[in-house]
Parts: C-alpha cells; structure tokens; sequence
C-alpha cells in the first residue's frame, strides 16, 4: 500500500556532509508529519528529526546545528542534509511517515533503512 523509499547514505570522513531523501508512494490520501530515525549497533532507534506538512520542525539535541530537515509536499518526499558529520553519528537511518491512508486509516510506515557511516 506505501513504500518509502529512502537513498544517499554512504560513507563520509569526519566533517563531511551526506544528504538523504524519502520519497513516499502508494495509495496516500495525506502526510501528516514526516521524519529521520537513527539506530546504531546495540542501542535503541532515537529520532533524528521531524516535520510536519506545516512547516514545524524538531530535532534531536545532538544533531541541532548541524542536520536540516525539509519537505517537498508535492512530491511527498523528505530530505535530510548533514553536514560536519562526526563518528557518533554513524547508524542506519530510517524513513519515518505518520500519514492517512486513502481508505481512511492513519498510520506509521517506515522505510527499509540507509546506512550512513562516518569514519576517516
């Protein structure tokens, strides 16, 4: 029924900058909010940062002033930029959309995670 698909990660040197995209299909009447989970070896998914179809956004602590989130609603796609990359930052990145359902029903969907590495 939704397919997210998400591309750019990859590896990068400490410092670099990777960008990341969401593109979501399928049978989708509405985005309501849509958004970049992280999830490194052994540790729980932590949210990266979000936005809804206004505008709103919210980051995590670690990575505010240094990942921008943003949204193209006509292609309801997601993009999330990171620059000055650090090696804390190396997980494999999920594609989050909170979205309704053509048939009505709201729901979460994930897509199948990118895996963003930084290391020199």
């Amino acid at each position: 029924q939704v397919q997210l698909v998400e591309s750019g990660g990859g590896l990068v040197q400490p410092g670099g900058s990777l960008r990341l995209s969401c593109a979501a299909s399928g049978s989708i009447f509405s985005i309501y909010a849509m958004g970049w989970y992280r999830q490194a070896p052994g540790q729980q998914r932590e949210l990266v940062a979000r936005i809804t179809g206004g505008g709103t956004t919210n980051y995590a602590d670690s990575v505010k002033g240094r990942f921008t989130i943003s949204r193209d609603n006509a292609k309801k796609t997601v993009y999330l930029q990171m620059n000055s990359l650090k090696p804390e930052d190396t997980a494999v990145y999920y594609c989050h959309a909170d979205l309704t359902l053509q048939i009505g029903i709201r729901g979460d969907y994930w897509g199948q995670g990118t895996q963003v590495t930084v290391s020199s």
